[in-house]
């Protein structure tokens, strides 16, 4: 500018003509105008493409991690309805990720529209966040609900078993005081006189007497009893097919009693007729009155 100023006055100096001196002086200040705004055009244009250059950057960081998010809200429910909502969020906002990728820095319109963009995905987001919170909230109360009408069932499921426990070992008593019991059982081996026979040779009749306690707790009326008498070799005595029931099976029996059980002491006395051989030996004589055997006892026939 020195140099232009310095030519003009040189050509002053010398004489030109006044007026092209105006002209070109105004023409100069003119360029050197025109070239301070472009020049500064030039550096604000600058500097706001870098400017969204950053906002770019960060705007393409908060799509991404929105888009986590949305993939984070999915994990967190069971209902498929809000589950969809969720994943169409979630590729509304993958796109407008890879549309603001594509933009330059320079474009400043499509940046400034993705940022509104932006902030619409952030407020419905927020919304989701809210609902999910607030179902995480009702679930975690009727989970607690739940918990507790489970506690309460189970305390009462173990007090009714405690119960039928004790119910259950009350009758097992009851029906173990209400048993008959056979006490005093002896066998007595008879010969043909109705004595004692001394040698099993001569046994024609054995007598089995036992004694039926008092019990007030059991039931009183007609009672059916079986005798078994079992030889050294665990044979049970018997004629015919006699059998009666016993813990789920058929077993033999040698002499059946029909009484009258008023609950009161009462003797009984049976009798088996000897028709066959019988072995030296010790024998055993076993009671049984209502599906129980009431008593046992052995004797010794030589």
């Amino acid at each position: 500018m020195s140099k232009i100023l310095y030519f003009c006055h040189k050509i002053s100096f010398h004489g030109k003509n006044k007026k092209l001196i105006i002209v070109i002086a105004a023409l100069i200040v003119v360029i050197a105008g025109v070239s301070f705004l472009a020049f500064n055009e030039f550096r604000k244009n600058k500097e706001m493409t870098e400017v969204f250059a950053v906002e770019k950057e960060e705007m393409e960081n908060e799509y991404s991690t929105f888009a986590t998010q949305y993939d984070e809200l999915q994990v967190q429910i069971n209902n498929d309805s809000l589950r969809e909502k969720l994943e169409s969020e979630k590729l509304k906002t993958q796109r407008l990720l890879e549309e603001l990728r594509q933009v330059k820095s320079s474009n400043a319109a499509e940046i400034i529209r993705l940022k509104k963009e932006l902030k619409t995905v952030r407020a419905v987001l927020r919304s989701y966040v809210m609902q999910i919170d607030s179902l995480n909230r009702i679930n975690a109360a009727l989970m607690e609900e739940n918990q507790e009408v489970k506690s309460k069932y189970t305390a009462a499921t173990a007090q009714i078993n405690t119960l039928a426990a004790e119910k259950k070992n009350l009758n097992e008593r009851v029906s173990l005081a209400a048993q008959l019991d056979a006490t005093n059982i002896s066998a007595l081996p008879m010969n043909k006189r109705g004595k004692k026979a001394r040698k099993v040779k001569d046994v024609k009749k054995i007598a089995i007497s036992f004694t039926i306690v008092k019990n007030i707790t059991a039931k009183t009326g007609n009672k059916t009893l079986y005798i078994r008498i079992a030889k050294p070799n665990n044979e049970i005595l018997s004629k015919g097919d006699t059998t009666f029931p016993y813990e789920d099976r058929q077993i033999t029996y040698s002499i059946k009693k029909y009484i009258e059980y008023t609950g009161e002491e009462q003797s009984v006395t049976v009798y088996w007729d000897v028709e066959e051989f019988l072995p030296a030996g010790t024998y055993t004589v076993y009671i049984f009155a209502d599906g129980n055997m009431i008593g046992q006892n052995s004797f010794e026939m030589k």
